[in-house]
């Protein structure tokens, strides 16, 4: 077993200024090594051989499969394809190129299946309040209504989630309730209380991944999830902080968001040479990305890298830009991508794509230190990732206000 190493021996300062190779990459490298990673369960075995052509050739770019009709389809031979969508039709759709082979969902999507009017997810929102009351309520009443409501959303969630399943071939991720994001215990037990329902509904927890968002409690409460073979998602991922804590805490899998720490930096003045936007390599959220993937590879963990949330790299007023980040990310281990993007890739020649993420390559550039942290020195550098603290802020509060809305339209079936 390697041996945990002591804290980095320069001044904070000078650690920030070593690690610090792209906008919003502030962090350190943990030592500790993923446990028992050969007995966890992958579904997506693309994944596993995108790592391949990944590893395959660390030098140079090549373009993808000459077989593939266009940009999506050679997408999908260098990364495993999730849709980021509740929309069962939609996720019909391009489960059926056999492109796409998981899906992702979060608060806003479960809040639309409970406002939309449509038959079928109306009668999702239905069977949740009916199981939420038959738990917990009593003929005259509930005796505690919030409690009441917040099972019918957990529930409603694993619903929609079961649909999902029986559309892909892949994994779901379901959400734990954003508002709990700063309790950890509070998040486990939703999580287990979410993995049990999708239990009595024959859903196996090989299919589900549990997302938590990226504070310091839920990669905490993930670390417990992950021990108990409860896979897990963590989101909200916009520092390379986070995505080496979750790493260390065994984390099946993390969700950063290049087109968010984009944002981020362009609205600090960044916008990059090219008149309001960035060339696509030198985007600061493909950047951030490639380096928390690099990290992943030089060190041997094997948590699965799936960027989500996308931005025009070179601006959105210039055509083609919408799938900039996506195309420079091409090989990194997951992506997932919303309709309209997976539309416009589909639209797009197949020699648009090349491998410009590549195991070998990224993990041999990794600068990185490997050590262990702690909560302490975790939070100390978090204070001083101006990227991570505001945008994990803003997308929790995002979040939160679809959560509260839901809770409304539920609260008043009861």
């Amino acid at each position: 077993m390697k041996p945990a190493m002591k804290p980095h021996p320069v001044g904070a300062a000078a650690f920030l200024a070593a690690v610090i190779g792209v906008p919003s990459a502030m962090g350190f490298s943990p030592s500790a090594r993923r446990s028992a990673s050969s007995s966890r369960m992958r579904i997506s075995s693309s994944s596993s051989s995108a790592q391949a052509l990944s590893s395959s050739s660390t030098t140079g770019t090549t373009t993808s499969s000459s077989s593939a009709s266009n940009a999506l389809e050679a997408l999908a031979d260098l990364t495993t394809l999730s849709i980021d969508s509740g929309d069962f039709d939609t996720i019909a759709r391009y489960a059926a190129t056999g492109c796409i082979t998981d899906a992702t969902t979060n608060p806003l999507f479960v809040s639309q299946a409970g406002s939309n009017g449509d038959a079928r997810y109306e009668a999702l929102v239905e069977e949740a309040v009916t199981y939420a009351k038959e738990e917990l309520c009593v003929s005259d009443g509930c005796p505690d209504p919030a409690e009441a409501v917040d099972l019918a959303i957990d529930r409603l969630a694993v619903n929609l989630g079961r649909e999902i399943v029986g559309i892909v071939k892949g994994r779901v991720s379901t959400e734990v309730d954003i508002r709990l994001s700063y309790d950890t215990d509070a998040t486990v037990q939703r999580a287990r209380r979410i993995v049990a329902m999708y239990e009595e509904l024959g859903v196996g927890r090989d299919r589900i991944l549990i997302k938590l968002a990226g504070t310091w409690e839920g990669i905490r409460a993930c670390e417990v999830l992950e021990r108990e073979g409860i896979q897990c998602n963590i989101t909200l991922v916009f520092s390379f902080l986070q995505a080496a804590a979750a790493a260390q805490a065994g984390a099946c899998l993390i969700s950063p968001f290049p087109g968010r720490i984009k944002d981020w930096h362009s609205a600090r003045g960044g916008r990059g040479r090219m008149g309001g936007g960035y060339p696509p390599p030198a985007d600061p959220g493909v950047l951030a990305v490639k380096q928390m993937y690099g990290y992943y590879r030089r060190y041997g963990y094997d948590t699965i890298c799936m960027p989500a949330s996308w931005r025009p790299s070179r601006g959105a007023d210039v055509e083609g830009a919408d799938v900039d980040e996506i195309l420079a990310l091409a090989g990194v281990d997951e992506m997932t991508i919303p309709p309209p993007l997976l539309e416009s890739l589909a639209a797009r020649p197949a020699t648009d794509v090349v491998h410009e993420v590549k195991a070998g390559s990224e993990g041999a550039t990794c600068i990185v230190p490997d050590f262990k942290f702690t909560e302490e020195s975790y939070r100390m550098y978090w204070e001083a990732d101006g990227c991570g603290v505001d945008k994990l802020n803003e997308g929790i509060a995002s979040f939160t206000a679809e959560t509260e809305k839901l809770s409304d339209i539920l609260a008043k079936k009861f």
